[in-house]
Formats: structure tokens, C-alpha cells, sequence
């Protein structure tokens, strides 16, 4: 009979394994234990380090610039906007419960991390191979947002749930929704809910339905994508995930669900991108050189005039041929930019012309060689000769093919006549007048040649019209600047510009014949379509072609500058710096100048009561005009009479006859 075993009689192995289990279990509490003290040693060490509140609510997320126009009106805000920092019991309730129920549902119950949604992430990522679900509280979003960065690894997850096990404990659940609701980034460059409750829908969150709470609710999730700004649709249908998900978790009725009109939202109407757009491209990138605040919020206050501006952009709208651009820009007395246009329609093309764009000037750039002719002791009475001239192989010509004998340097200028430009270039010396268009400003290459007196080197339209200012400051060097000062958002001025009226380019004798000179040509020369009056001095270009048309002058202490042709610098027919930009000049500057007193010039030229009103029929001769670097030798001016038999002669009794230097016999 077989012996039965004892059950009494253990496994030999099993003491053994018990032991193992027993001891591995020891070693996993231990282990447990050493990491909760570390965690509690690590959580103690965030804690002290944690700023205090007051601190935390100050810390912003990125730079705001507000610029204002002259009269302080806000033109546009750049880079992160935010609005009041509201408290938690100014908060509309709606606001949490939509925040919560789609962004931590359990923000209540947990401590700062939420091992169920930890768990649930980690569920979808082992069955789907990707995480679909965030498992970050509202806690831990807050202290990424505010210490940390938004990089995708494990080492930031850790340090994100410290601080947040941190966070709870010192400043407890309401202050961390609060500063979650106004330091959140929420699209359109909108931190906190009320500046995204100003930018969406125009008003202040403390007055926030709750279809908008649903909508800002949902736009954490993925602000470029869901932001009204960019896809008004995706917004409203995030909205609509936020709805269910309080209704799922208590916060409203399935009535109340059911009955939200999400579409009938009412957004803030976008700014309108417009002409002042031009100016503040040009302004801001100076902030670099003037400023090392990069951080803190900051006003910028500017000298652009919101009038004078929509009057610019007017009046360019209104002149220039079809399928043309034009540009303007409109300095006062001490070079501060009133008013600048870069093109006729920002959104088309954002290009700045007036400050980018390099074309031939044509007939303007003669201000320079009567410049230099006057410094070197011409007088516009001196007697000139309008003949035939060959220069080297240059033979200039006038557009009309006649010569007018003897005239004065007055009449030469009002009339723009190529000839007389030419000798004085090859007496002056084409350097010499080269180095006075570089003492009043243009930075672009000049060249030498005989025909440059024609206006064929390549400008800008700002450098331009900074040289007929300084011309109008009596000689003396005008700047054009765009920034009065910047402030901080508490007020403390960081920059301040002053204006430098040390710099004499000219005697003031030699400007104030200069400006006897431009006065002749608005009042009885190519530039008589400028007449606005009162005094206006001025000097029209058109190059070849009619490729660009240019006006540029000054009236009582205000110096505007026209240019206007295709980008492409194709031929435009017709275009021709008397006409158009003339024109353009004379819309904008009534309006720019109309509440400021009538200036008379130093050479006072008296204007004839039937000059008073700009008469398009009225025109003497025919536009005047440049030559083309690209052929000198065939170089026209469209200037001095034209061929008429039924029109007076053109000389200096005419002249003295027109201006009202004599009496009429």
C-alpha cells in the first residue's frame, strides 16, 4: 500500500517564493516611499521658489506695441494684446464652467495633476499608437504657459506636474483660474479672456453670454485653427464640442443646450487693412535703433495726422490714371510725416513706393542743378539763351522743337526748358550738382553724365520730398521721422525724438531763390494744376515715355511729394508730373493746409485772381519731360510753349505780365 503524502508536507519551493514576493514587495514600498519624499523634497522646493501672486499676474507673454496716430487715436496694435486682468469673482460663471467641463472636468477634485486622465492617455496612446487625448490639467497649462516650454518631453513633463502639485498649494484653486482665464492665449494675438472677449466680439469679458464662453472656451485647444479671425466656421463648431461637454457634466440644462444660437454670435468686425498700413511699415522697424525694451508693453506715439492721412489716400485714389500706382508722402516744417501713401490699395500690394520704390524723377531733379546754379551765384534774372546745344554727343532737345531766344532763369525753371538745364550742367560741372542732390538727402547712386541734368539717375519719393522741404526750411537740413516718442503702458517715456535744425545745406538767400523760381513754375509753368490758393512753390517731372509723373512742393510750412506710374515702368498714356500728380497734389494739400494761415514766401510772387482756380484747358505748354538714362541723346523735355500761333510769345514781359510784377499794358 502506497504511503499518502502528509499535508502538512510543504512544496520545498514555496517558502522560498513567498520569501521573494514578500521581500520584492518591501523593496517596491521603499522604493514608493524614497520617491513620494523626493516628489514632496522636490514639490517643497518648487513651492519656495513659486513668485507671490501680485508677481504672477504681471508677467507678461510676449510684447504689445499700440501705436497712436497725432491726435492719440489707436492706428493699430501689434504682437500679443492684452486686456484687464479680471478677478475670479468678476469672472462670468459661464466662462468657468465652459473652461472647465471641456478642459479639466475633475479640476475641482484633483491636486494639481489628474491620474485618471494621465491613465486615459496613456490607454489611447497603447491602442491607437499616438496621443489623442491631453492629459494635462488646467493647473499643469497654467505652469507650462507661465515657467516653462511647450517641448514634447519627459523631462518638461515632470518639471510641469512639480509646479503644478506646487501651484495648488500655494495659491489654491480660484487664483489659478484665474490667472489660467487671463493669461491663457486664445488666437489673434489675444491673451487672457478679455482681450480675446475685446478682439472676438467688442466688448469687456465681464460681459460675456454664454455662447461666447463656449466659443473662447474652445479656442485653447488649438488658437491659429479655431480663432474667429481665422475660420469664423471652425470656431462656432469648436463651440458647439464645448456645449455638450457642459451639458455632460452638469453646468447647463438640455434645454438651455438645445436653445444656444452659436450662429448668431455677433463678431467684432476686422480692422480694415488701409493706407496708414504704408507708414507704419516704414515706422516701426526704427524702433531697433531707438529702444532696448523688448518685453514690456509699449505705446508708440507717431506723427502721422488720421486727417491729412484719409485725405492723402484720397486724393491718390481719385488721380491716378487707370492702372497706375502712386504714392505720397507729406512732411511739416520740422520733417514729422503727416501723411504717407505707399500705393493706392494695401491689401493688393503692401509694396511701399514711397519709401522702397526708385525711379527716374525727370524734370524734378532739376532742382538740384538750379541749386547748385544759384550757390555758385546765378540770379533768376539772369539772361539765358535758349538754343541749340551739343554737349560731348548730347544734343538735348525740347519736346516742342523750338527755341525761345532769350529768357531769363525764372523762365527757363517755370518752363522746364532741357537746353538751359543742360548748359548749366556743363558750366556747373554735373559733379557739383551730383554732390548737392547728396547734401539734401538722396542716398541712391547719382550718375555724371552730361544727361543727368535731366533727372536720369534713379530717387526715392521720400528723399525727394525731404530736399524740396529743406528748400522750404530756408536751407536749413529737414528730416523725415515718424515717432514722436515711446512710452511704457504705465507712462515713462524711453524715447524721445528732437529735432536738429543745426544742419544749413544753402545760404537762405540761395533757398529763397529757389523758391522764387518753383513759385513761377505753379504759377504760370508746367506746374499750374498744383495751384491751391495761396503761395505754393513746386517743380513737376514726367521721364520719357511717360513712364513716372512727379509733383512735388510746399504751401504754408507743409511739403508734399507725388509720384505716380506703373510698377512694371511701362509708358502710361497721357501721364505727366503736371497733370495727375499736379492734380493729386492740389486735392490733398486744400484739405492738409486748410486750417492753417496763408504763408507768403520771402520773393513773394503775386497770383492773379483768374489763377486762383486750376484750369486743366489753361496750360501754356506741354508736359515736361525727362530723358531716358538708357538713350540721352535722344532726351526731350515736353516743356516751353507749344506751337500756336494764337499764344503770346514766350518771354520775360509775358512772364512779368502773368505773375503781376507789371502792370498789364
Amino acid at each position: 500500500m502506497a504511503k499518502r503524502k502528509s499535508r502538512s508536507d510543504p512544496n520545498p519551493k514555496a517558502p522560498r517564493k513567498r520569501g521573494l514576493v514578500r521581500r520584492l514587495s518591501t523593496y517596491f514600498s521603499i522604493f514608493i516611499g524614497l520617491v513620494l519624499i523626493a516628489g514632496g523634497v522636490m514639490v517643497a522646493v518648487a513651492y519656495s521658489d513659486l513668485p507671490e501672486y501680485d508677481a504672477l499676474k504681471s508677467s507678461p507673454n510676449g510684447q504689445m506695441i499700440r501705436v497712436h496716430a497725432l491726435d492719440g487715436s489707436t492706428i493699430i496694435s501689434m504682437g500679443p494684446s492684452y486686456g484687464e486682468w479680471i478677478k475670479y469673482d468678476d469672472i462670468p460663471p459661464v466662462m468657468i464652467d465652459a473652461m472647465v467641463s471641456i478642459e479639466d472636468k475633475r479640476f475641482r477634485s484633483h491636486i494639481g495633476v489628474d491620474p485618471i486622465g494621465i491613465a486615459r492617455s496613456f490607454f489611447v496612446r497603447a491602442f491607437k499608437g499616438h496621443f489623442t487625448q491631453g492629459g494635462s490639467t488646467l493647473t499643469q497649462q497654467l505652469a507650462r504657459n507661465v515657467f516653462l516650454t511647450n517641448s514634447k518631453t519627459f523631462d518638461r513633463k515632470f518639471k510641469e506636474a512639480i509646479l503644478a502639485l506646487a501651484m495648488e498649494r500655494k495659491y489654491g484653486k480660484d487664483a489659478i483660474l484665474e490667472a489660467y482665464l487671463n493669461k491663457a492665449y486664445f488666437g489673434g494675438g489675444a491673451y487672457g479672456i478679455d482681450a480675446a472677449s475685446r478682439r472676438f466680439f467688442g466688448h469687456p469679458a465681464t460681459k460675456l453670454s454664454l455662447e461666447e464662453a463656449s466659443i473662447i472656451a474652445g479656442l485653447v485647444k488649438a488658437p491659429s485653427n479655431y480663432a474667429p479671425t481665422a475660420d469664423a466656421t471652425a470656431a462656432i463648431s469648436r463651440a458647439g464640442v464645448v456645449v455638450m461637454a457642459m451639458q455632460k457634466n452638469g453646468k447647463i440644462t438640455a434645454d438651455q443646450a438645445a436653445n444656444i444660437q452659436l450662429a448668431s454670435v455677433k463678431l467684432a468686425p476686422e480692422p480694415m487693412q488701409n493706407s496708414v498700413r504704408y507708414f507704419t511699415d516704414w515706422a516701426l522697424p526704427q524702433l531697433d535703433t531707438m529702444i532696448d525694451n523688448k518685453t514690456d508693453p509699449l505705446d508708440v506715439w507717431t506723427t502721422i495726422d488720421p486727417t491729412m492721412q484719409r485725405a492723402a489716400d484720397a486724393a491718390i485714389r481719385a488721380s491716378v490714371p487707370k492702372g497706375t500706382q502712386g504714392a505720397l508722402v507729406s512732411l511739416d516744417r520740422d520733417g514729422a510725416v503727416r501723411a504717407l501713401i505707399g500705393g493706392t490699395d494695401y491689401v493688393t500690394s503692401n509694396y511701399n513706393r514711397a519709401t522702397k520704390s526708385i525711379r527716374q524723377p525727370g524734370s524734378s531733379f532739376k532742382l538740384f542743378v538750379y541749386l547748385a546754379a544759384l550757390e555758385a551765384g546765378h540770379k533768376p534774372s539772369d539772361k539765358v539763351v535758349d538754343e541749340p546745344v551739343t554737349i560731348g554727343n548730347w544734343s538735348p532737345k525740347n519736346s516742342n522743337g523750338r527755341f525761345s531766344g532769350q529768357i531769363d532763369l525764372r523762365t527757363a525753371f517755370a518752363y522746364s526748358v532741357n537746353t538751359i538745364a543742360a548748359k548749366l550742367g556743363d558750366q556747373i560741372g554735373t559733379p557739383v550738382i551730383a554732390d548737392m542732390a547728396r547734401r539734401f538727402g538722396i542716398t541712391t547712386p547719382i550718375n555724371t553724365n552730361p544727361s543727368m541734368v535731366l533727372g536720369s539717375s534713379d530717387v526715392r519719393l521720400i528723399e525727394m520730398t525731404r530736399a524740396f522741404a529743406s528748400v522750404g526750411a530756408k536751407g536749413v537740413a529737414v528730416t523725415p521721422y515718424g515717432i514722436i516718442k515711446v512710452t511704457t503702458a504705465k507712462g515713462n517715456v524711453i524715447y524721445q525724438y528732437h529735432v536738429n535744425t543745426s544742419r544749413v545745406l544753402v545760404a537762405p538767400q540761395v533757398a529763397a531763390d529757389m523758391t522764387d523760381l518753383m513759385q513761377t513754375a505753379v504759377n504760370t509753368g508746367t506746374g499750374k494744376a498744383a495751384q491751391i490758393g495761396r503761395p505754393v512753390a513746386g517743380k513737376t517731372g514726367t521721364t520719357s515715355s511717360n513712364k513716372d509723373g512727379w509733383f512735388l512742393g510746399f504751401s504754408s510750412g507743409l511739403t508734399t511729394g507725388v509720384w505716380m506710374g506703373r510698377d512694371d515702368s511701362r509708358a502710361v498714356g497721357g501721364l505727366s508730373g503736371g497733370h495727375a500728380p499736379a492734380q493729386a497734389f492740389a486735392r490733398y494739400m486744400k484739405v492738409a493746409v486748410a486750417n492753417r494761415p496763408i504763408e507768403k514766401f520771402d520773393t513773394a510772387v503775386t497770383l492773379p485772381e483768374w489763377q486762383l482756380e486750376p484750369d486743366a484747358d489753361a496750360y501754356y505748354s506741354t508736359p515736361d519731360t525727362a530723358s531716358d538714362s538708357s538713350n540721352p541723346d535722344t532726351a526731350m523735355d515736353n516743356s516751353g510753349p507749344a506751337d500756336d500761333q494764337k499764344e503770346p510769345k514766350l518771354d520775360q514781359q509775358w512772364i512779368d505780365d502773368a505773375v503781376g510784377r507789371t502792370k498789364k499794358r
